[in-house]
């Protein structure tokens, strides 16, 4: 079976530079990991080559390095299984959405099947008594694992010394603060890991280097802002709403930083080399200040739309 006609094409006359949106978000989908990212580019990967087809020897062999990533550790605990049912979910409802709205934007079907594998999801942690306890568990015990290993790896590179109290704490403190976040977390990663296996599987089976669009034109729709409200709302709530909010800005902050990010590139035309360098400085230093400003004008974004209007002005 072939994908569809608008989203199988290369598009032509294009300069191909889409390899570094590609690769950026491999790279996101690393930083906010709540899951192995592989498994999360793996399994959407697999879906489209069994739907839309393979189309060459380079699709195939990717095809069959995905299959060794899908089927690789030992299934000795929960998360084997939970990583893998949640990526086939959103590989699942990508498809279906592409199937069914082939001429929307990466960002929509991206952020659509990701929201329906988390309704089914809770639908089925809902149902089964005690569902979520257990899954918060595991996931917060691999999220520790991983910060013990980290600390481990820390402590060889400094010759065996043991590592300062005060650094160890925080980053446990860190891990502690993620875990509580880790559905929005994992949100993150998923949707970032569908973009870069999208790409890949585009690239390989059509050359087309351009399946995902600029990030100067990243937007989504309008009134996800007030599920933004609406979580920083529940912040001033009990535990579990307090929680949930925490969830929800967590998410929605994160894109809306990226549509502020979006913005400053189209009315910057682009960032040079020495624009990049200090975007990368301010990542390293003041990250806060950098996520901050740029979520707030991705939020006034919403109502300025500042990039619909100087597009009218020069047409």
């Amino acid at each position: 079976m072939s994908a569809p006609s608008s989203v199988d094409e290369p598009v032509p006359g294009r300069p191909s530079r889409g390899w570094p949106r590609a690769a950026a978000l491999a790279a996101v989908s690393l930083a906010a990991a709540v899951v192995h990212p592989s498994v999360l580019m793996a399994v959407p990967f697999l879906a489209c080559a069994a739907v839309f087809g393979l189309g060459g020897i380079s699709t195939a062999l990717m095809g069959g390095l995905a299959v060794v990533v899908v089927t690789s550790g030992m299934p000795g605990d929960g998360m084997w299984f939970i990583e893998r049912a949640w990526a086939l979910l959103v590989a699942g409802f990508f498809v279906a959405v592409t199937l069914r709205r082939p001429g929307a934007t990466f960002s929509a079907r991206a952020l659509t099947s990701v929201v329906g594998a988390a309704g089914v999801s809770g639908l089925v942690l809902g149902l089964r008594s005690g569902a979520w306890g257990t899954l918060d568990l595991v996931i917060r015990n691999r999220m520790m694992s991983g910060a013990d290993n980290a600390i481990e790896a820390m402590r060889l590179l400094r010759g065996g010394d043991t590592l300062p109290a005060t650094l160890v704490g925080s980053l446990y403190e860190v891990v502690e603060s993620q875990a509580s976040v880790f559905p929005a977390m994992l949100g993150i990663s998923s949707i970032a890991a569908l973009g870069a296996a999208w790409w890949t599987y585009r690239r390989l089976r059509n050359g087309d280097d351009q399946a995902l669009g600029p990030l100067a034109d990243f937007r989504f729709n309008d009134h996800l802002v007030w599920l933004f409200i609406g979580g920083l709302v529940l912040l001033a709530g009990g535990d579990m709403l307090a929680r949930g909010g925490a969830n929800v800005v967590v998410f929605m902050g994160a894109l809306y930083a990226l549509r502020g990010a979006a913005v400053v590139m189209f009315l910057s035309g682009g960032l040079s080399v020495f624009g990049y360098a200090l975007f990368v400085l301010g990542m390293l230093f003041v990250p806060p200040l950098v996520l901050t400003g740029a979520l707030v004008i991705g939020i006034g974004d919403t109502w300025l739309d500042a990039r619909t209007r100087l597009r009218d002005l020069t047409t």
